[in-house]
C-alpha cells in the first residue's frame, strides 16, 4: 500500500490533498464550522485524514463545542426553572423523578440533562399554563380512578 492509498477503502492512488478547507463539527443537533484544515481526501469513498495540526484543530473544536452546548443547556435549565416558579426540589419531583440533586447537577453542566427532560423544560417554556395540568398528571388522580373502576369491575 503507498501513501496515497485510501486505508478506507483501500482504493489505490485515491488520497488527494487538500489545504484551507471548512469542515462542520457536529455534536447532538449543533454544528460548528472550523476553516483552514489541512489533509487528504479518497476520490472513492470520501474518507477524510487530517494532518496533525488541523486534526488537533478540529478536536479542539468539537471538544468547545461540546462544553458551550452542555453550557448553554444548563443555562436555559436553570432559567426556565426559575421562570416557571420552581425550585429545584419541586421540579425534581415535579418533571424528572431524578435523585435529590438532580437539577443543581443539570445547572452546573456538571451532567447533561436526559433530553425527554429537557424536551419538556423547552415546552413548559414556550407553555407555562400546562403547569397546572402536569401537577394534576402528576397527582395520579385519573390513574387512581381507573384503577378504582377496574377493581369494581373485578369484584362484579
Amino acid at each position: 500500500m503507498s501513501k496515497n492509498d485510501c486505508c478506507t477503502c483501500g482504493a489505490a492512488n485515491a488520497m488527494q490533498a487538500f489545504k484551507g478547507r471548512s469542515f462542520n463539527v457536529n455534536f447532538k443537533q449543533l454544528n460548528r464550522v472550523v476553516h483552514g484544515l489541512d489533509g487528504h481526501e479518497c476520490t472513492e469513498c470520501a474518507e477524510i485524514e487530517f494532518d496533525a495540526p488541523s486534526a488537533e484543530l478540529y478536536a479542539q473544536a468539537g471538544d468547545e463545542l461540546v462544553e458551550d452546548a452542555k453550557r448553554v443547556m444548563a443555562e436555559e435549565m436553570k432559567r426556565i426553572r426559575r421562570k416557571l416558579h420552581f425550585t429545584q426540589k419541586n421540579a425534581v419531583q415535579l418533571l424528572s423523578g431524578g435523585g435529590h440533586n438532580a437539577f443543581s447537577r443539570y445547572e452546573r453542566a456538571e451532567v447533561e440533562p436526559p433530553k425527554p427532560l429537557f424536551v419538556l423544560m423547552r415546552l413548559l417554556d414556550r407553555h407555562p399554563e400546562l403547569v397546572r395540568e402536569l401537577q394534576a398528571i402528576n397527582e395520579c388522580a385519573d390513574i387512581n380512578a381507573l384503577l378504582v373502576q377496574k377493581q369494581q369491575q373485578r369484584e362484579n
